[in-house]
Formats: C-alpha cells, sequence, structure tokens
C-alpha cells in the first residue's frame, strides 16, 4: 500500500488567542454551514487539554478573509442551540457511517 492509497487526512490546526494573548492549539473537528443562513460554524478541540477535563468542543461561527480566518464566538442563545442541534445531527450522521 502506498501512501496515496491511504485516506488520511492532514488535520486542520488553528491558533486561539486566550485572555493573556497566549496563543493556543486547537484541531478543527469539523466546519459546516446551517441551512437557510450565510454564516460558516467550526467546531474546534484544544490540542492541549487539561488531564482531569473531558474533551471540550468549542464552536466559533467564522469567516474567510484570503487566507485570513476570523472567528466569532457564539453568544446569542437561539444561534448557540442551532449550532449544537446542526452539530449533533451531523455527528450522529458520521457515526452511523462507521
Amino acid at each position: 500500500m502506498t501512501k496515496d492509497d491511504m485516506q488520511y487526512e492532514e488535520p486542520e490546526i488553528i491558533y486561539i488567542p486566550d485572555e493573556e494573548g497566549n496563543e493556543e492549539e486547537f484541531e478543527v473537528i469539523m466546519k459546516f454551514e446551517v441551512d437557510d443562513s450565510d454564516q460558516k460554524y467550526m467546531m474546534v478541540v484544544p490540542l492541549i487539554g487539561a488531564d482531569d477535563e473531558e474533551d471540550e468542543v468549542y464552536a466559533f461561527r467564522y469567516e474567510e478573509d484570503g487566507d485570513d480566518l476570523k472567528l466569532y464566538t457564539i453568544e446569542d442563545e437561539e444561534e448557540w442551540n442551532m449550532v449544537e442541534e446542526t452539530f449533533n445531527t451531523l455527528l450522529g450522521e458520521l457515526e452511523e457511517q462507521d
């Protein structure tokens, strides 16, 4: 089996500054658009996390401007519920495929 035969996809890593301005590494686990909306969302998990915590998933609304990526926190409860529902639906579909 050659390297090209393997269906391994390189994880997408982004860097997000914390409150002190230190950049933390996150792996993008899913990107999606919500139906009837122009908004794009991504779900990320920290690459380095506390050992005593479960993998925490963070959601952001994002815009791409050339090579620049602008992230926006989701503060509206209605928008958050819509993103969470879409994420869970997509995750369920992925699990059914395995």
